[in-house]
């Protein structure tokens, strides 16, 4: 079966960032608000009660909105991420925004009126019919509980207001200062211009530690020039959000990313605390691996390089290759999983093509009112590329089992959105593994699956650090380009134990995660993600054949639930614990001693 490389967006909306289907879905966009602006001011929830009719029509307004948002912006930060050339993108996301601020304030009178029901009459609206839908209740008493955080309502448009260029618009100038990074790089005796995006695949998957190397100082090189730009970038970003967080009462930076993802403090400290006990294995890994390169440290740029030894060849997927693989591996957990992969596939829904002029990394994004997803990345065929495809279809069959369900059911946060893409990972780099003929390919195959442990332990570890001392520092002032470099630095020495030979000073600059407007501090949901996959995959090898079926009913719930209770409900566990996290970590250190042991004897 040949698959296109391309994706297929005139699905969506005919003629890009010119289509006229485009423009008609935002003016109704754009209609649809205004009444929902107009329902909300005239909700008078006491006259209402009990049958709360206005609140349905209210409610089935919002849901429609929801879901125009999302497929509209969808489509447009799709168009930009394909090209980022396309400088119509900018007026369409500026648009999008308006009507975006309008929604926001209706939405804060909506959670102002929930707020202010008493008891007697809120227990009548939860009895409704459409409440009682899975999700729906527990959505309404968390915007119930946010009301009572909220200023008034003039303050809040205000801020919405100002937020349109005084903090999402600096996220959108992130996407600007990086379409314009460009890297040349020498090849067979050709001078070629790679993007961000070509530049870092290349980087960190080259087999030649020269180009590795050579690519490195080049990367950093291109992100410091444009360093202060990038500053001020970051600097406005959290400087907004941490004044807003003011206002709203609180000075406490993580409070409002732990409770956008559902869980508690408790939770994340526990789960920092028993990996930080753990990471020694893993830097001993990273050592070995370094060795096996000739070198005593693990530089930065070596992390992901794959390990040839012996008279191995490198496998390389094609991409036709690449979906087999994965269907036929999906299959064994989940038919379901692999016919939805298949129909991916086959319709369409991958933009793969390694070419200039595309955004750096990949991601999976849903389009509610077609009830489809598309996968964004630059496929360039190993091992690494099949389990970014896998991680992004497992995100795509997430969004899928929740279609049926009202769009408030559907709004699961970043860590547990984290649960179905890492456990297709964990199929595919299982798979692999099992197919390794040699101990030389065996060593390649668990290096690999042990570059996600080491970005989730290590790398990752590092952001959360970086981001706790970044925004400790900027509530006390704007920081300048090297002192954020060292703050960096100081991170990413203390998350590796000082054990690496090179850093990623510029690392900051060139993470587009930590210049998202939306969810703030997009970093430990990863780890959380991982550990908590793990949990899942662990439970699937022990189920068998009725693993489809609670998988399913376990996504079912993602936004349903704290994750505390998901956890609790489907896998029997307390994640204010440390045993749930330290079985996970256990499972991973299998990997490291294994691997260890068959490397021990290609040391020189």
């Amino acid at each position: 079966m040949t698959y296109s490389l391309i994706w297929d967006l005139d699905s969506i909306f005919a003629g890009g960032s010119d289509s006229n289907d485009l423009k008609v879905r935002m003016e109704k966009l754009n209609k649809e608000v205004q009444t929902y602006v107009e329902s909300t001011r005239t909700w008078i929830p006491e006259e209402d009660a009990p049958k709360f009719s206005h609140f349905e029509k209210i409610f089935n307004e919002r849901d429609t909105i929801s879901n125009g948002f999302e497929q509209v912006g969808s489509f447009i930060n799709m168009i930009q991420s394909a090209d980022v050339h396309d400088k119509k993108c900018i007026a369409l996301q500026g648009n999008l925004y308006n009507y975006l601020t309008l929604f926001k304030n209706a939405d804060t009178l909506f959670a102002k009126k929930l707020t202010a029901i008493d008891e007697k009459k809120w227990q009548q609206l939860s009895e409704l019919a459409l409440v009682q839908k899975q999700g729906v209740l527990f959505a309404l008493s968390e915007m119930r509980e946010d009301g009572k955080h909220l200023l008034s309502d003039q303050e809040e448009a205000i801020i919405n207001a100002l937020s349109v260029d005084g903090f999402s618009a600096w996220s959108e100038h992130y996407d600007t200062l990086v379409a314009s990074i460009s890297i040349e790089f020498e090849e067979n005796g050709a001078i070629q211009k790679l993007s961000a995006g070509q530049a870092f695949n290349k980087m960190m998957g080259d087999p030649d530690k020269h180009v590795r190397a050579q690519l490195f100082e080049k990367w950093e090189k291109a992100w410091s020039e444009k360093a202060p730009s990038f500053a001020d970038t970051l600097n406005h970003l959290a400087g907004f959000r941490l004044k807003d967080y003011e206002l709203h009462g609180t000075t406490d930076f993580l409070e409002k990313p732990l409770r956008y993802n559902r869980m508690k403090q408790e939770t994340l400290d526990v789960m920092w605390d028993t990996i930080s006990k753990n990471k020694q294995p893993f830097i001993d890994f990273l050592t070995r691996k370094a060795q096996l390169f000739g070198k005593e440290k693990m530089d930065w740029y070596d992390q992901d390089a794959p390990i040839i030894l012996g008279d191995l060849k490198e496998k390389r997927f094609s991409f036709d290759d690449a979906a087999a693989f994965i269907i036929k591996n999906f299959h064994q957990f989940s038919p379901k999983m692999a016919n939805f992969a298949q129909h991916a596939f086959e319709n369409n829904w991958i933009e793969a093509e390694d070419r200039p002029g595309k955004r750096p990394g990949g991601y999976c994004t849903s389009l509610p009112e077609s009830e489809e997803s598309r996968i964004f990345m630059t496929y360039g065929e190993s091992i690494n590329e099949v389990s970014t495809l896998a991680h992004e279809l497992g995100h795509a069959f997430h969004s899928s089992v929740l279609w049926d369900l009202p769009t408030v059911s559907r709004d699961y946060a970043m860590n547990v959105a984290e649960t179905a893409s890492t456990f297709a990972e964990l199929i595919v780099a299982d798979a692999t593994l099992k197919e390794a003929e040699t101990p030389e390919e065996k060593i390649n195959l668990i290096d690999t699956k042990m570059q996600n442990a080491i970005a989730m332990f290590l790398n990752i570890h590092a952001r959360f650090l970086f981001e706790t001392s970044y925004y400790k520092e900027r509530q006390q002032k704007v920081l300048s380009d090297k002192e954020i470099s060292d703050l960096m630095v100081a991170a990413q020495k203390e998350s590796y134990l000082d054990s690496l030979g090179t850093y990623h000073p510029h690392f900051w600059s060139s993470k587009l995660h930590f210049y998202i407007d939306s969810v703030p501090f997009y970093n430990f949901p990863y780890t959380f993600g991982y550990l908590f996959s793990m949990g899942i995959y662990a439970f699937a090898q022990k189920t068998g054949t009725n693993f489809e079926d609670q998988y399913i009913a376990l996504l079912r719930d993602t936004a349903s639930m704290t994750t505390e209770e998901l956890a609790q409900k489907h896998l029997d566990v307390d994640l204010t614990k440390p045993d749930f996290w330290q079985s996970g970590i256990d499972i991973v250190k299998k990997d490291v001693e294994e691997f260890l042991s068959l490397t021990e004897s290609y040391l020189k």
